[in-house]
């Protein structure tokens, strides 16, 4: 299983990696600069977490590592892996339908509450899962 050593950086395609589950006491990067904005990550065994410019952004319950992170105002796409099953939490635009796919299969419309959270279980284990969410 992989993490990201350095807890966040920066993919040769224009896309973030974060994130180290395998830590058992928290461990934080600030002032992370990406394409013009300012990144936060706050990571361990129990919990990741990315901002952007002080902004929520991902949030997984237990930790989890994070690879190949994009985000455009239509499509939010990533590789994750971790111990055991998760619970992600997205921050997306605020009461909209979106598709989520979990290893190209499509689990289904889910729609943001008033805050723009998705929330959706992924189960892991020893491979790591793609996830896609697209707005619809």
């Amino acid at each position: 299983m992989a993490v990201v050593e350095e807890l966040i950086r920066i993919e040769s395609g224009d896309s973030l990696s974060f994130g180290n589950y395998t830590l058992t006491s928290k461990r934080k990067v600030s002032d992370f600069e990406f394409n013009g904005d300012i990144y936060k990550i706050k990571t361990f065994k129990d919990i990741t977490k990315l901002e952007k410019n002080e902004l929520f952004v991902y949030e997984s319950v237990p930790g989890t590592a994070v690879f190949d992170f994009e985000e455009t105002d239509v499509r939010t796409e990533f590789r994750v892996e971790g111990f055991e099953d998760t619970q992600i939490t997205l921050e997306l635009e605020a009461e909209q339908e979106y598709e989520v796919y979990v290893d190209d299969v499509n689990i289904g419309h889910m729609t943001t509450n008033l805050g723009g959270k998705l929330v959706l279980s992924v189960e892991l284990g020893a491979e790591p899962k793609n996830v896609k969410v697209v707005r619809v």
